[in-house]
């Protein structure tokens, strides 16, 4: 009787765990256009943008001191122009409430000679017709050999789970 009220509870929570509902949570995506400065949108998986999110931007030259740091715009904006001296690749982090990412952007941009920085709730048209470069990086994007581990550990899940209701029924029986 307690074997098949283990089966049963088994099968309840496999039904529960492989029928799951709409994720609440979610990872941030950042985008850039290259113009005389380097526009950056952030925005959360779900399009929502990442207003007031913190950003970090980091030179070529010295990738562990901030070059600049600030704030996105409501809309999840901010705009710097990189030291066109430094030749290599800039890193940004956008981080909000735990959530955030971090994008790369490769080779030295023609700019200011200065950090500087401007938020901005919409951009104008002079520097849409002036894009050059934009890119869209995205926290979901998972390699094979990820998927692969990540299908491995769910199966092991489910044969521990099987194993150690078995064990159960196997001590009560001596």
């Amino acid at each position: 009787m307690i074997k098949k009220v283990n089966w049963l509870i088994g099968f309840s929570l496999l039904g529960v765990v492989s029928c799951p509902g709409g994720a609440i949570a979610h990872g941030a995506n950042i985008q850039y256009k290259s113009t005389n400065a380097l526009q950056i949108n952030a925005t959360y998986d779900s399009g929502q943008p990442m207003s007031n999110a913190q950003v970090t931007i980091y030179a070529p030259d010295d990738p562990a001191t901030p070059w600049l740091t600030g704030t996105t715009d409501e809309k999840g904006g901010f705009i710097f122009v990189p030291d066109p001296t430094k030749i290599g690749n800039w890193e940004v982090k956008v981080r909000q409430a735990g959530h955030g990412d971090i994008i790369s952007i490769p080779g030295a941009i023609a700019g200011g000679n200065s950090p500087s920085s401007i938020n901005q709730n919409e951009p104008n048209a002079e520097n849409q017709s002036e894009t050059q470069n934009q890119q869209s990086v995205s926290s979901q994007n998972y390699t094979p050999m990820q998927k692969v581990l990540m299908i491995i550990s769910v199966g092991w899940g489910f044969v521990g789970t099987a194993l150690f209701f078995s064990r159960k029924s196997l001590e009560q029986q001596h």
